[in-house]
Parts: C-alpha cells; sequence; structure tokens
C-alpha cells in the first residue's frame, strides 16, 4: 500500500503569497485569522493554514476566519499573539503557541496551549 506522501509546509509572512500550487500544503504565515485572510487561504486550498490570533480583537474578527475556512472543510488555527510576532512566519513556526482552533484542526491535533512546532513535526510524521 502507497502512503500519502507529506504535506508540503509553506511558511509565508503574509498569507497573500500562497498561490493555487499550494493545493494541500501546510501554509504557516504570520497573518492575523481575520476573514480576508481566510478568503485568500480558500482559494490556495491548504490542508491547514496557521495564522496569529493578533489579540483576537472586537467581535473576535482577529480569528473570524477559522469559522469560515472550517464551513469549507479545511483546518485552520492561530496561535497566541503573545507568543509569535505579527507578520513573521519564522516566529509563528518556532515560538508559536496554538491558541484557537476550528473543528478540522482539533480533530488533527492542533489543541489550544500546545506549542506549534513540534504539532508540525507531527502532522509530517504522520504522512511518511
Amino acid at each position: 500500500m502507497d502512503s500519502l506522501p507529506a504535506p508540503r509546509l509553506r511558511v509565508v509572512d503574509s498569507i497573500t503569497e500562497l498561490r493555487p500550487g499550494d493545493a494541500g500544503c501546510i501554509a504557516v504565515s504570520g497573518s492575523h485569522g481575520g476573514l480576508s485572510s481566510a478568503r485568500y487561504a480558500l482559494a490556495a486550498l491548504p490542508a491547514l493554514s496557521v495564522f496569529n490570533d493578533a489579540g483576537v480583537g472586537k467581535d473576535a474578527a482577529g480569528i473570524a476566519g477559522l469559522a469560515l475556512l472550517q464551513q469549507a472543510g479545511l483546518a485552520a488555527c492561530a496561535v497566541s499573539h503573545t507568543s509569535a510576532r505579527i507578520g513573521q512566519a519564522a516566529s509563528t513556526l518556532t515560538d508559536g503557541v496554538v491558541s484557537h482552533a476550528n473543528e478540522a484542526a482539533l480533530a488533527m491535533g492542533f489543541l489550544p496551549g500546545r506549542a506549534l512546532a513540534p504539532l508540525i513535526e507531527e502532522l509530517a510524521r504522520r504522512h511518511p
């Protein structure tokens, strides 16, 4: 039986850098998790999108995109703005701690309070 290839990791300061050829990737971004960011992710269809919660903000605007991506069946989570620099994807990946996740991301093990980097590594191991 063939195993599925590991999803490609894309580390992008802005989610706007994703392209249609990135479908199925793991997209780690420095972008906020609002609706406008989620729309860019929807266009590229990554298997998982990671954002910064940007302090969550009024009416949870900083993470509103997680629900939009869930409606499309796409996993998405955000790291705490106190754990990673907004706009710097490398910080999201190396320093980020998950603060919010949609149902699809929760099912993949992306639970609030967990460091992002080991979760990404584990996801890659599940797809040898």
